[in-house]
């Protein structure tokens, strides 16, 4: 099934190549800023691509200088902020965006340059790898604006870097760069800058694509249920009866290695 991707928003850009679903946040001039309209659109746009067996990998990036410097601070003003929550007119759309990204059956990729701050680092938090540029800046600034996460940040960062350095981070408010970024364990690599994150972004695409979309999309949900904590037995009986019946190229794949 191919699914035509329509602009859902001018706020967004999409490009579908090999395999390969690209969705641009489009507010350069703002440093893409993230508005309730982008989020609501990444949610669309992911849930449509899950369903298109001609979509393999979706990436996820920012048009002009950065990824994202997080949540518009312009539209927040006209919110009266409850106890450190933003409300609903960012958070009921941001959850849509997460919960499209973490569900998705196929890999989303954030291609992170320029800046990633707070709820932008939320968004590329759930998706299944982060690349990005040695100088790119990353940081967690809830805690400098008085506001307390609501998109995961509490429980994606402490996933992936650890308990002890998350707090750091939250903390302080923090900014790291791209290669700090790496060692900690935000990203998964980093590199030189945008020309070398492209080559980057689209060879890991292209070995993803060339792959079998259903034994991925199973990996995926497979590390999922890896994420919620069972104990080891309990996830192994559930790894070993877990059925993906979609999986329907295995005896053409091995076929070409006899």
């Amino acid at each position: 099934m191919s699914t035509h991707y329509q602009k859902v928003t001018e706020k967004l850009l999409t490009e579908s190549n090999n395999g390969v679903l690209s969705i641009s946040f489009n507010r350069p001039e703002a440093m893409n800023a993230l508005h309730p309209e982008m989020l609501a659109g990444v949610a669309s746009l992911v849930d449509k691509a899950s369903a298109d067996e001609s979509v393999s990998v979706i990436v996820l990036q920012g048009a002009g200088r950065a990824f994202s410097a997080g949540v518009d601070l312009k539209v927040l003003q006209d919110i009266e902020p409850a106890f450190g929550r933003i409300g609903d007119l960012f958070d009921g759309p941001a959850k849509q965006a997460y919960q499209a990204i973490r569900n998705s059956r196929v890999p989303v990729i954030a291609k992170v340059h320029g800046a990633c701050f707070t709820g932008a680092l939320e968004l590329a938090l759930h998706c299944d790898f982060i690349y990005t540029t040695d100088t790119t800046r990353f940081g967690d600034t809830h805690t400098r604006f008085g506001l307390r996460p609501t998109w995961g940040m509490s429980q994606t960062l402490s996933q992936a870097i650890g308990i002890r350095k998350a707090k750091e981070l939250s903390y302080t408010a923090r900014v790291v760069k791209g290669d700090e970024a790496v060692q900690l364990g935000i990203a998964n690599s980093s590199v030189a800058g945008p020309d070398e994150l492209d080559e980057l972004v689209a060879a890991r695409a292209a070995q993803i694509a060339g792959n079998s979309r259903g034994a991925v999309a199973a990996m995926k949900d497979l590390y999922r249920m890896a994420q919620q904590g069972y104990p080891i037995d309990e996830a192994l009986d559930k790894e070993l009866s877990a059925e993906y019946t979609d999986i329907l190229d295995t005896a053409a794949r091995l076929a070409e290695f006899r």
